[in-house]
């Protein structure tokens, strides 16, 4: 079930759902800080969703996102990065030639770290079975290929629709009963006779940490809501550092 192996370097940085767009470039400057040295690190996992659409075969959408998709790829030149694709980013590879992009058909991803293991993904990959069918079809590269023959021929008017009403919709609400639903999500992972200690993953905006018996749940703030990303280190126990950018 569980995809191969990462092995996370101490210090390591965690971001999630940045959400970018016209109206939110905090990850673009992110990013810069990074690049410029003002951020120290030499591994980053991107956690999903880091853009509001950013589709492979999407033409717009690269140059809707030109910039930060330069600086990402300039970056992925000096440090490790690796991209869980999420619902709203995906077919990316080659828009990223030197970042390793894990498609949902590769999470949850098994990950080690001072001893202990992680599964890591975007959060999506086990909703329900209707949905798990929209995600495939949406990913589909054929279909994919003809909606952006047809957004040419409108003059990018599908596009522009999509991302417009992205920038609109407010994204971080409070999960009601977030506790109840994760107990019962975490059943799907199957974990058997595998000893796992964290699962780790965003797509909830939750910024949320639940310990289930022996197994740690950890959700990721949404860096568009909260401007925040996690610091991995360990002393006597494995700790995901809250850090709050300037915006």
């Amino acid at each position: 079930m569980f995809h191969n192996m990462l092995v996370i370097r101490e210090g390591a940085l965690f971001i999630s759902d940045a959400h970018d767009n016209v109206t939110r470039e905090a990850f673009y400057r992110f990013l810069c800080a990074i690049d410029e040295g003002e951020i120290v690190t030499d591994q980053l996992f991107l956690m999903g969703d880091m853009f509001d659409l950013l589709v492979g075969q999407i033409t717009y959408t690269h140059l809707h996102y030109a910039k930060t998709i330069d600086k990402l790829n300039q970056l992925s030149r000096k440090i490790e990065i690796i991209y869980f694709e999420g619902n709203h980013d995906f077919n990316l590879q080659k828009l990223f030639p030197d970042v390793r992009v894990i498609p949902i058909t590769q999470q949850p991803m098994k990950a080690t770290f001072a001893g202990h293991t992680l599964l890591l993904s975007h959060g999506d990959w086990n909703e329900t079975p209707t949905y798990r069918l929209y995600a495939k079809i949406i990913r589909n590269r054929l279909l994919l290929s003809f909606l952006n023959l047809l957004d040419k021929l409108q003059n990018r008017q599908i596009s522009q629709s999509i991302l417009k009403k992205q920038q609109q919709k407010y994204i971080c609400m409070k999960f009601r009963n977030f506790h109840d639903y994760i107990k019962q999500k975490i059943q799907k992972y199957d974990i058997g006779a595998s000893k796992i200690d964290f699962i780790c993953e965003g797509h909830h905006h939750q910024n949320r940490e639940f310990c289930f018996d022996q197994l740690v749940y950890k959700n990721f703030s949404s860096f568009a809501c909260d401007k925040s990303y996690y610091r991995i280190t360990f002393t006597d126990r494995v700790v995901f550092e809250e850090v709050h950018t300037r915006g």
